[in-house]
Formats: C-alpha cells, sequence, structure tokens
C-alpha cells in the first residue's frame, strides 16, 4: 500500500528506490503508481525527481 500523506510517500518512494528499483519508471511499473501524479503530489511540498541520484530531492 502506497502512502496518501506526501511527506510519507516521499520517505516510502525514496526508500523503495534507494533498495529496489533502478528508477522512477521502474518503481511506477512495478507498484502501479501514476508517474505524472507522483511527482506532482512531491512536487507539492517541493520534491522533484533526480535520476542522477535516483531520488526526489
Amino acid at each position: 500500500m502506497v502512502p496518501k500523506d506526501p511527506v510519507m510517500l516521499l520517505s516510502f518512494v525514496n526508500m523503495k528506490l534507494r533498495d529496489f528499483y533502478q528508477d522512477v519508471d521502474e518503481l511506477c511499473s512495478q507498484l502501479d503508481i501514476d508517474r505524472k501524479e507522483l511527482e506532482e503530489k512531491l512536487a507539492g511540498i517541493d520534491y522533484h525527481y533526480d535520476g542522477e541520484t535516483n531520488q526526489f530531492v
């Protein structure tokens, strides 16, 4: 289950990216998450995906 709260979502997604997935596309595909919605939700708390570090910063 993916957290709905943006701060909890940030922590969840960054942990999954760090430990299990090569990039955000793989994470979204495997967890059936809409990438645009994920990015919009995290942009709402001023976090954006950084492909170099494979995390939202």
